[in-house]
């Protein structure tokens, strides 16, 4: 297939994704109906832009990975950023004819305001969360009791302030969907240091209604796990394969060989496996004298 459109890097995308989607061998894995959504770490190389120290990361390289085995989204994210922020924006912004309306990521995949935005844009938000069972369910009203798993539930819901500010969440939705607002932006903000903020604190109640219905479907629905840790599993295998591609190209690059200085340049990352900083390389002078 030869691509002729010199449009956006999303719409090129789009042109390799629907030209997968036709082939037979996607529809037996597959529609494209889920995404799961995952960060993977590539190690970050001298003299390069993106080069930043962090306990965790070096780059980060943020999929959306079909359940039918394609890539629909894919970017760069700065260094230690919570992954949730950018998760709606990969379900914005590619232009292929797959219609996904469930995204699955781990526990960097989520949040209150991500709950709640992904519900206002008609996406289902089901993640593999870490340690679910210290997580609290909140109660429709305040009186409501349950006679067998009461002690999951906290605080109740304060559906006023979801009901006086529910314009405002609408107007938000519609202003990223128009591309007015970016999602990345606006996720950034809602941070739970923002309690101050009404728009803040009206999509933590609004996430925390959908984070409660889902914590439910998932403790009761056996096949929803499965189903939940089958995505998150595929989308880390798929890192896995692009990371050993990307060691490969950092070796051979496509534009014939490297020279023995330029190999071992490429090879030097600025941060080691466990995040600290590489030794310094030394030099022959160096060499020379402490021999």
């Amino acid at each position: 297939m030869r691509i002729t459109d010199k449009g956006q890097p999303p719409r090129r995308l789009a042109h390799v994704v629907n030209a997968y989607l036709r082939l037979d061998l996607p529809k037996v894995w597959g529609e494209g109906n889920a995404v799961a959504a995952d960060g993977t770490k590539y190690d970050i190389y001298v003299d390069n832009l993106i080069a930043e120290f962090h306990i965790l990361y070096g780059g980060v390289a943020y999929h959306h990975v079909a359940d039918n085995y394609i890539a629909l989204f894919s970017r760069f994210v700065p260094c230690g950023v919570w992954e949730a922020v950018y998760i709606i924006e990969g379900l914005l912004e590619q232009e292929s004819e797959a219609a996904p309306k469930e995204i699955h990521a781990d526990t960097q995949g989520q949040s209150f305001p991500v709950f709640g935005l992904a519900h206002l844009f008609g996406f289902e938000l089901l993640p593999r969360i870490r340690n679910f069972r210290d997580l609290t369910f909140h109660r429709p009203e305040p009186g409501i009791r349950y006679r067998h798993i009461d002690a999951l539930f906290g605080e109740p819901i304060n559906w006023q302030l979801i009901e006086n500010h529910w314009q405002d969440l609408m107007k938000v939705a519609i202003s990223i969907r128009e591309g007015e607002l970016s999602s990345i932006t606006l996720l950034r903000r809602l941070r739970h240091d923002s309690k101050r903020n009404k728009i803040y604190r009206a999509f933590r109640e609004l996430g925390r209604v959908i984070r409660t219905m889902v914590l439910l479907r998932y403790v009761s629905d056996a096949t929803l796990r499965e189903n939940i840790t089958r995505a998150t599993n595929m989308v880390e295998s798929y890192d896995n394969r692009l990371a050993v591609l990307h060691r490969r190209r950092m070796i051979q690059p496509l534009d014939g060989p490297l020279s023995l200085r330029e190999t071992a340049r490429r090879l030097t990352p600025i941060t080691s496996a466990r995040g600290q900083p590489a030794p310094p390389r030394k030099s022959r002078s160096s060499a020379a004298r402490n021999a």
